[in-house]
């Protein structure tokens, strides 16, 4: 769903909340054209960006590539904002691997305010997905337990996470590897013009953050009510 028209002679970062277990919705809608996205966004192509790591893993590097993901460091994402003509969207999943560990159903909390970035982008684009924590559940690992502990360690090292996580089988629903069969309804925002400063001061920045935090919000807030979440139940920045 998108909330207002892009102009495709501009290039755009989409961030994308939550990162979920394995960015189901960031995959579906931005390598594939299974939500009409070109139909949507007319002169755009968008590129989901994926760690490092992925592309250094034989055989599945192809697979990601032959999907146009593209690595998220940051010699790929500033090539791809800076390209004349315009039409190219970096989507990025901003919490990353912390935040897949504390992906399961019902969570809303996001790993976003030390999420700040100097490099200058023409355009920041918020976009949540709602349904993308519903896919699967994740064995209990509450900061602090060992479980949680190791998986911050293996994550430091490695630069992935590895959320022990589990859903359905193929016939049966109690337990298995496959997502449930839960709806993604993914709400593309409204775009925030970001001035071109090579040199952007720290309340620069800030203030920016400040800006995306509360459109991402405004997103949130404006259409939870269309995805049967609770008039109660708000965002937390961590």
């Amino acid at each position: 769903m998108k909330t207002a028209d892009l102009d495709p002679r501009y290039n755009y970062l989409f961030g994308f909340h939550p990162h979920g277990v394995l960015v189901a919705g960031g995959f579906g809608n931005f390598c594939t054209e299974v939500s009409g996205f070109s139909r949507m966004f007319p002169g755009l192509t968008p590129y989901l960006l994926m760690l490092p790591f992925w592309f250094r893993v034989p055989f599945f590097r192809e697979y990601i590539m032959g999907g146009g993901l593209v690595s998220s460091e940051k010699a790929s994402a500033s090539y791809l904002l800076s390209r004349p003509g315009g039409g190219q969207v970096a989507v990025i999943a901003v919490g990353g691997a912390p935040e897949s560990l504390d992906a399961r159903p019902g969570a809303l909390t996001l790993q976003l305010l030390q999420r700040k970035d100097r490099e200058s982008v023409s355009w920041l684009v918020p976009v949540f997905s709602f349904g993308e924590n519903e896919l699967f559940d994740q064995m209990e690992n509450p900061a602090g337990s060992a479980l949680r502990r190791m998986q911050d360690r293996l994550q430091r090292m490695m630069g992935v996470a590895l959320p022990l996580f589990h859903a359905r089988g193929v016939f049966q629903y109690s337990f298995g590897l496959l997502p449930y069969r839960k709806p993604i309804h993914t709400v593309v925002g409204r775009p925030i013009a970001v001035a071109q400063n090579p040199c952007p001061s720290k309340d620069d920045i800030d203030a920016l953050h400040t800006l995306y935090m509360e459109a991402l919000t405004q997103v949130f807030e404006e259409n939870k009510k269309n995805y049967g979440i609770p008039e109660d139940k708000h965002l937390t920045f961590i």
